[in-house]
């Protein structure tokens, strides 16, 4: 673990949130015009300092930075910035068929004095509608659904199984806070309108902003993608993929990628491995114990005296181990077992939010380039006028015009309006000659007639192509210059943003880290101190028991010199 702190790019220091350029372009990327100041959606350095680490699990509190502001936009906003330490409480989880033709599983949230009630579906659109509404911001996961293994295990009873539906408890009272306890989340008034019980959620879901989200938030503002006032040329920008190799990768982002590799691959393998192992054997070893404490339980009914006090004060201790055995199975799945495969998620999460700002990296270097061939092409194309100026100007004609040396030199719109009704009128191409028409292929006048319009309807005027040429090159020109200036300013938002939601989630996972481990201990030590209390009774009870009735008296034990004779060894004694 040590060699891999070292290496960790997530615990940065504050003046590496800044963004640095990658590539070079015409359109500086270190110091574009910054994305429109919204309080909501930024990461104050005095709410995402040290002092304030994330719960891992809702038992398991920690001393926290209030979380308080003084404009609030509805009653849970103000519930969750009173600046008391508000826990939000899953009470309970009821069956339901309540507007559903089957049943289903519903869970009471309780957020001070407000009750509000969802199934999981719900909480899973409230999550999916937070990932594209703040596209640079870790969004804690919820827990998985069910697999096809576990419907076919337990067939029509999956949705209904208690321990399923105790786990979900717990991981969905951990998402919702955690999303109270982010800097910016908390202030997200969807997430005020899920917990409130009055407000329909198929409301909330066909309003704004979720309803003014776009298709594709790559061709959105990273800031804000629901924003109504966002300039066209997003639409300009390409769709890259997130496989898509950048040229001038950014460092940091490449260790953290990597550095989310190593974690993942690590956690969801031996560290998952040897936790399910852990919680199998002592599953076992407790329902072992189970059994033992009811058959030793039974024997003592066929003894009497102190023997059958013994054996039952034993039997007594075994089913002791038991019910603390199974008490620290449980407490190692929810304070380890659950929080890893949470972290698990973390890092899924991650790799996915990585991937975006790589598209987006990607987006502005494609772009840039868009834009540099399109420069190229209208320098082309400009020199192809020029040369046909030049041309037109040796040929001669009924009016010419005196035509600039240079292609920087272009001449005025009047000289252009007076060579353009002096030049010769060119027909449109009439098609292929009709005196060549006898000797094709009967059957083939369709395709000649076909040929015949189309060369009719096409503009073949070589000048006027050209100058629509330029023209649109240049349109095209400006709409990417506004494009690239967008993406260079998505890019540094987005490369800002992420990096310091990656440090407050680096400062989150050490602290629940360190809760995890301390639950551990304390769970051992719980367990190690009721064994000893139960095994040292079933001692008392068993050293009441009378020495077996032949066994030969213990014989007196000579005294012994701890200084060794000398002199008897030399003699043979």
């Amino acid at each position: 673990m040590e060699a891999s702190d070292d290496e960790n790019p997530f615990d940065t220091e504050s003046d590496r949130i800044q963004s640095e350029a990658s590539s070079t372009s015409r359109v500086d990327i270190s110091n574009p015009p910054s994305p429109p100041f919204n309080p909501s959606r930024q990461l104050s350095s005095e709410i995402t300092n040290s002092e304030r680490p994330f719960p891992a699990q809702a038992p398991r509190r920690q001393s926290q930075q209030p979380n308080f502001k003084s404009d609030f936009c509805c009653a849970r906003d103000r519930i969750l910035h009173s600046g008391e330490d508000i826990e939000i409480l899953i009470t309970d989880a009821q069956k339901t068929s309540a507007g559903a033709t089957s049943p289903y599983i519903t869970y009471v949230i309780q957020t001070g004095n407000t009750e509000s009630r969802h199934r999981y579906s719900e909480f899973e659109s409230l999550r999916s509608s937070l990932v594209k509404l703040y596209p640079t911001l870790i969004i804690p996961p919820i827990p998985l659904k069910q697999t096809l293994g576990d419907y076919a295990v337990k067939q029509g009873k999956a949705k209904e199984d208690a321990s399923m539906i105790a786990k979900r408890k717990r991981m969905l009272q951990t998402f919702l806070n955690r999303l109270a306890r982010h800097p910016i989340l908390s202030n997200e008034h969807v997430f005020h309108r899920f917990l409130d019980g009055e407000v329909s959620w198929h409301e909330v879901l066909n309003s704004p902003p979720i309803s003014l989200l776009p298709k594709n938030i790559l061709k959105a503002p990273s800031h804000d993608p629901t924003d109504q006032e966002a300039s066209p040329a997003y639409t300009a920008l390409p769709n890259p993929s997130a496989a898509h190799p950048l040229r001038n990768p950014d460092q940091r982002f490449l260790d953290s990628e990597a550095f989310t590799n190593k974690f993942a691959v690590h956690i969801s393998g031996p560290m998952e491995k040897v936790t399910r192992r852990t919680v199998k054997r002592w599953s076992e070893f407790a329902q072992d114990h189970a059994e033992l404490g009811a058959a030793l339980n039974g024997s003592s009914l066929n003894e009497g005296g102190p023997l059958s006090s013994a054996i039952e004060k034993t039997g007594q201790a075994v089913d002791a181990t038991y019910m603390s055995t199974t008490k620290l199975v449980q407490e190692f799945e929810q304070n380890w077992a659950e929080p890893m495969n949470e972290y698990s998620q973390f890092s899924s999460i991650i790799k996915k939010l990585l991937a975006y700002r790589h598209q987006k990296h990607v987006q502005y270097e494609m772009t840039q380039d868009g834009l540099e061939a399109k420069r190229e092409q209208l320098e082309e194309l400009e020199k192809s006028e020029h040369e046909a100026r030049r041309l037109e100007a040796a040929l001669g004609g009924r009016g010419t015009v005196s035509l600039p040396s240079s292609p920087s030199q272009e001449p005025t719109e009047e000289q252009l309006n007076d060579h353009a009704h002096s030049i010769s009128y060119v027909p449109p191409h009439p098609g292929p000659n009709p005196a060549r028409r006898n000797a094709r292929v009967p059957g083939s006048g369709l395709l000649n007639a076909l040929s015949y319009t189309l060369h009719g309807m096409m503009d073949v005027d070589p000048e006027t192509a050209r100058r629509n040429g330029i023209s649109k090159t240049k349109e095209t020109i400006s709409q990417l210059e506004d494009a690239l200036h967008l993406a260079a300013q998505d890019l540094k938002y987005s490369s800002s943003t992420i990096q310091a939601d990656l440090d407050r989630f680096q400062r989150q996972k050490v602290a629940d880290i360190r809760e995890m481990a301390i639950s551990m201990a304390q769970s051992h030590r719980d367990w190690c101190k009721k064994n000893l209390e139960a095994w040292e009774e079933a001692k008392k009870e068993i050293d009441m028991i009378p020495d077996h009735p032949n066994k030969l008296p213990s014989p007196p034990q000579l005294p012994t010199s701890s200084r060794r004779d000398s002199t008897g060894t030399l003699n043979g004694r």
